[in-house]
């Protein structure tokens, strides 16, 4: 095949992939939420506190350079080792695959060590706002137990990637996009029963989500579970994980024995729609949307070290993916923040109380140092929920459109 023929060839699985994304992309866009709702005024310091939101603000500002220095030093090191990386392969004789574990390994130490400054100093803010208890050694542990659990999840991937290139070839990028989707549904499918520390609630928050689920048109029991968190964190939280029989709705005991039941109430009927609204499969689909184009960039860009199939493209591939995940993390964060505002409009709809999810997001906000209104930039590309102006601002049009407000 010529060089131009080759072009063309990429060009057009560009093309197809772009336009495909494009139309499941604009199905998974749709929401419940009603177009042109009333815009209620929200004065942030008089709904929130003038000291909580200082607080919040001050707290989440220096998070917020933390992760851009984060991610350009998670750049620069990639990049380095995506350009002079390929040498560590010569050194090793454990075979393509195997030397291409090696390389993925190599990369991903050398990215926590580069990494680690960051988190330590990421947990000593956390423990001077009194948001964690988690002592440093204990810190470092967990984080070099994740690291282990990145290495496995690094290695299967690469297995599936190379032992498809080097079978496929150049065309290797489709079918191993369709195995990652699968890999991503078995894990949604597994993740309840992987979690620990969870506890049955008291039996008036079962009932609620039982009533909750009716009302919002489930058809099959959904479990509630309470994670024991708050020996390490004052944060609260919450979210619905599993898909089919797996499905459930977890609260964290920071906002389970630490909340008015009106507010769990809200939480509750939030968490239920996401399982209601089938978020959790879409995300699944948005999944196999970003992975495809991911992987055929990678194909892409792999293909002057010999393509995937050998082991000198992997820190190629490694660079690539990364970048890939940022240059999607705006579009991501979009369709998170649209399923999460599907999901308050679902809940006002069950609850029926607008003012009780309004003291939710400001006891959010002065529990949790979530900033209420952060920079638009931010939030566009960063954020993943609405912020609490936002929330607070669907929960007052709710109470207008239905005469509370």
């Amino acid at each position: 095949m010529t060089t131009g023929a080759r072009r063309a060839l990429w060009a057009a699985a560009a093309l197809a992939v772009a336009v495909a994304a494009a139309l499941a992309g604009r199905a998974l866009w749709q929401t419940i939420v009603p177009g042109g709702l009333p815009e209620p005024a929200v004065d942030v310091d008089a709904t929130f506190g003038a000291d909580a939101v200082a607080e919040a603000e001050s707290f989440e500002a220096f998070l917020r350079v933390l992760t851009i220095l984060g991610i350009v030093v998670t750049l620069v090191t990639l990049g380095l080792y995506a350009w002079r990386g390929a040498r560590f392969a010569r050194e090793s004789a454990a075979g393509p695959i195997g030397t291409g574990f090696l390389l993925g390994m190599l990369g991903l130490a050398i990215l926590w060590l580069v990494e680690l400054p960051f988190s330590i100093v990421e947990l000593w803010w956390l423990k001077r706002h009194d948001v964690t208890d988690i002592g440093y050694p204990e810190a470092l542990a967990t984080q070099f137990a994740g690291l282990g659990v990145t290495f496995l999840a690094i290695c299967l991937a690469l297995l599936v990637a190379m032992g498809l290139a080097r079978l496929l070839r150049a065309a290797w990028w489709l079918p191993a996009a369709g195995v990652f989707v699968g890999i991503m549904a078995g894990v949604t499918f597994v993740s309840p029963y992987l979690m620990p520390g969870q506890e049955r609630p008291e039996p008036w928050a079962q009932r609620e989500v039982d009533r909750l689920a009716r009302v919002e048109g489930l058809d099959r029991d959904v479990p509630l579970r309470v994670e024991k968190v708050s020996e390490f964190t004052s944060a609260p939280n919450a979210y619905a994980a599993g898909l089919g029989s797996s499905q459930r709705v977890v609260l964290w005991d920071t906002l389970a024995d630490g909340f008015p039941r009106d507010q769990i109430r809200v939480v509750l009927g939030h968490e239920v729609a996401h399982l209601a609204r089938r978020h959790l499969p879409k995300s699944i689909g948005w999944f196999a949307i970003t992975i495809v184009p991911t992987a055929l960039a990678i194909a892409f860009l792999t293909r002057r070290r010999g393509g995937m199939g050998e082991a000198a493209a992997v820190p190629v591939a490694l660079f690539a993916f990364v970048v890939c995940g940022m240059l999607a993390m705006p579009f991501d964060n979009a369709l998170s923040r649209r399923y999460e505002a599907e999901a308050d409009w679902s809940a006002l709809q069950a609850t029926r109380d607008p003012g009780a999810m309004e003291d939710l997001f400001v006891n959010f906000t002065e529990r949790g140092l979530s900033d209420p209104d952060p920079p638009g930039w931010w939030h566009a590309v960063f954020d993943g929920h609405p912020s609490g102006v936002e929330r607070v601002r669907m929960a007052r049009a709710w109470a207008q459109l239905h005469g509370d407000g």
